[in-house]
């Protein structure tokens, strides 16, 4: 039984999380620093096989109207490069992820200011976590 794997990615870093095999619950996995795509793909596809991924969720980042932004265009290349391969890949809306993130690690009394790998998988996990809440309400 597969898991999916949830991606925030950025410039400079990718956040990534994985959905438990019964695909019930997402929770924050690694983050990878990004030299360039080529490279965080190589990494991807070693963690995709360790981890028996089935479905990628990509964290769509559309601005505050629903409209596409420079960083939408990134994620989209981003995105069919990974469909190239061959991989099965769905876009998640991402909006305030981010924000999200901060907010649930402040909660919990995690500094913020020097761990932005720890809110980038966390944000990652926050979309797969959307993303899994809509599949099982099919």
């Amino acid at each position: 039984m597969g898991r999916y794997l949830g991606i925030d990615s950025g410039e400079k870093r990718v956040g990534l999380a994985l959905s438990d095999p019964l695909k019930i619950i997402a929770t924050p996995f690694r983050t990878l620093l990004v030299n360039n795509t080529n490279q965080v793909i190589r990494e991807l596809e070693i963690i995709i096989n360790e981890q028996e991924v089935e479905l990628i969720v990509v964290g769509n980042p559309l601005g505050m109207k629903g409209q596409q932004t420079v960083q939408t265009k990134r994620v989209m290349e981003f995105t069919n490069k990974l469909k190239d391969i061959g991989y099965t890949v769905m876009l998640e809306d991402e909006r305030l992820s981010s924000v999200s993130a901060k907010r649930v690690l402040i909660e919990q009394k995690i500094k913020t200011g020097y761990n932005k790998a720890l809110i980038d998988r966390t944000a990652a996990a926050i979309i797969l976590q959307q993303f899994l809440d809509k599949q099982s309400k099919m």
